[in-house]
């Protein structure tokens, strides 16, 4: 163990000492800390986005803080400690790398990726091609998971036209709902069916939407931009205007 991963042990332990420990660390639990986790990692993938080297490794040592208090926390329940969990990963990849650190020779494509994943899930007592497609994943990436099991198993269409024809089925339904209950499922079907498209595509769903919205962030700032060089202000602009700065951001900025 490094001498910054056992200081940083050291320091949680002292956070959370129940007798001179932080009164906040040592009110908190798994459920507490778990939405401090996924924002810690979102944080990171923005950082990324942003190519801010240094803000990374700041996010990275917060993501990292959130590994050692769950550890922490499950050592004094009794149950595992940062040591276990360290094992435990190192245990998985070399498992999943057979041809790195085994003899079976031979690459890892995706096929033999997710062959080695539907083992573990089999190993450890999975029932359905949905067991271990958790829960709190964002509903974009978890729509995009469950579809690859289901493809996996087989439940799937032959090929694209079959969810372009579903997804115009889907809009007609979303259109005639007739209530909010019904608007509610007919939007989700909509999405969902949107994903399986992208999907077929060879495109990520959820990294693609994030692409989207970027620039669409991006373009509508540029408007505001030249809007306001312009003497105008946007909010007040007709549509037909807003339009005519949409297109103007669009070729400025692409």
């Amino acid at each position: 163990m490094s001498d910054q991963t056992h200081r940083l042990l050291e320091i949680m332990a002292r956070l959370r000492d129940p007798e001179t420990g932080c009164e906040w660390d040592t009110a908190q639990n798994f459920t507490t800390i778990a939405p401090y986790t996924i924002e810690e990692a979102y944080e990171v993938a923005d950082a990324i986005e942003r190519g801010d080297m240094n803000d990374l490794r700041g996010e990275l040592g917060d993501l990292l803080l959130q590994v050692v208090f769950h550890a922490r926390m499950a050592e004094e329940a009794g149950d595992f400690s940062y040591e276990d969990v360290a094992r435990t990963i190192c245990d998985k990849m070399e498992a999943r790398h057979p041809h790195i650190f085994g003899d079976q020779g031979g690459t890892m494509d995706s096929g033999r990726w997710e062959d080695l994943k539907a083992a573990e899930r089999e190993a450890s007592g999975a029932a359905s091609a949905m067991d271990g497609v958790a829960e709190a994943l964002p509903a974009l990436m978890r729509s995009h998971k469950l579809q690859k099991r289901a493809a996996r198993v087989g439940f799937e269409w032959p090929d694209v036209n079959g969810p372009i024809d579903k997804l115009h089925e889907e809009i007609e339904e979303l259109a005639s709902a007739a209530t909010d209950a019904e608007r509610l499922i007919e939007a989700g079907d909509v999405l969902f069916v949107a994903v399986n498209i992208v999907k077929r595509f060879g495109v990520d769903p959820e990294q693609a939407l994030r692409a989207a919205n970027a620039k669409f962030e991006r373009r509508f700032r540029k408007m505001e931009e030249l809007s306001q060089v312009d003497g105008k202000e946007f909010p007040a602009l007709d549509l037909d205007i807003q339009e005519q700065y949409w297109q103007r951001a669009k070729h400025e900025i692409g």
